[in-house]
């Protein structure tokens, strides 16, 4: 049971930029890509093993095969073949739209398979980059549809200035969007189910508004304002510094300038190491060195006890 990393499935969005090529190393003409998704079981956009014997398989063969071995014998019979979480990198030239995402009850009330729940972790994003999380007046939910109506409903909508290191909590329910010039990395239960709000009025490349979702987002929004949304940390060198432990996902940062080994011998469950700056090897309890560098992601496998991770890098690591 060997690291894995797979082929990045490159999207290509109104509102891309072109940060993602340099970044992830890729050799293509592609413009505007907006996301790159490393590991995704969303069906049609399926993630596939990159490299190794085990090249060329999808994420869901493999749970198929190897079962509990590779997801956690929890998380297996939790979701099945289903992997439980989206990984993405996202580069926003332009705002996204504003939207929100229902929890796991509506969504299966509105005939969805699972709600959606996220984080962001910014990278080096623009000068003056911003988005907008959460609420920052107390709206109703008449309000809400009088303001998305007349376009006045970003005057309830929280916004931030943001900077390499900032995360961002996003439960289901909370209004959202990402802004021009961010860069970052998006953790997220396995759905793609997103309603949009409002979309700045914007026309499309044939001329038409983007449809949105006021009716089935008024279901889903959480109305209550909060004082800060964004996830208040202390960074610390060479040790895990937590982020975000919820349900649907654990999520920890790692800033490390001399050698350390993550012990997991007590956790039932996949690693997903996310890697935003650096470069390092990563060798597992059976020996087997896997490289990792600035825009790679592998995914480690729950039988795996402990990873000595040997080099000058910066990473995401989360489980289920």
């Amino acid at each position: 049971m060997r690291p894995i990393k797979f082929k990045p499935i490159l999207k290509q969005t109104l509102w891309g930029g072109e940060k993602l090529v340099s970044f992830k190393h890729l050799d293509t003409d592609a413009t505007q890509i907006g996301e790159s998704w490393e590991i995704s079981a969303v069906p049609g956009s399926e993630s596939v093993v990159a490299e190794g014997e085990l090249r060329g398989k999808t994420l869901r063969t493999l749970i198929e095969e190897m079962r509990g071995q590779l997801v956690g014998e929890a998380n297996f019979r939790r979701f099945g073949t289903t992997f439980p979480l989206l990984i993405k990198f996202i580069d926003a030239r332009q705002d996204l739209s504003i939207q929100v995402h229902p929890s796991e009850e509506i969504a299966r009330r509105q005939g969805k398979d699972h709600g959606k729940t996220e984080m962001w972790y910014i990278m080096e994003s623009d000068a003056g980059a911003k988005l907008y999380c959460g609420l920052k007046q107390k709206i109703t939910p008449q309000q809400y549809e009088h303001m998305v109506e007349d376009g006045t409903i970003m005057q309830a909508v929280a916004d931030y200035e943001v900077k390499e290191g900032d995360c961002f909590f996003i439960p289901a329910g909370r209004i959202h969007s990402i802004g021009a010039g961010c860069f970052l990395a998006e953790i997220q239960q396995t759905s793609d189910v997103t309603y949009r709000i409002y979309d700045f009025k914007r026309k499309d490349k044939d001329g038409r508004y983007r449809e949105l979702h006021t009716r089935e987002a008024a279901a889903c929004i959480n109305f209550r304002v909060e004082n800060n949304y964004r996830t208040e940390y202390v960074p610390a060198e060479n040790q895990g510094v937590n982020l975000i432990h919820c349900p649907f996902f654990h999520t920890e940062v790692y800033d490390l300038s001399a050698p350390m080994t993550l012990d997991y011998s007590q956790l039932d469950s996949f690693v997903a190491l996310v890697c935003l700056k650096g470069q390092a090897t990563v060798t597992d309890d059976e020996g087997t060195r896997t490289p990792i560098a600035s825009g790679e992601t592998i995914l480690i496998p729950a039988t795996t006890r402990t990873l000595y991770v040997e080099g000058r890098v910066k990473f995401l690591a989360t489980y289920v």
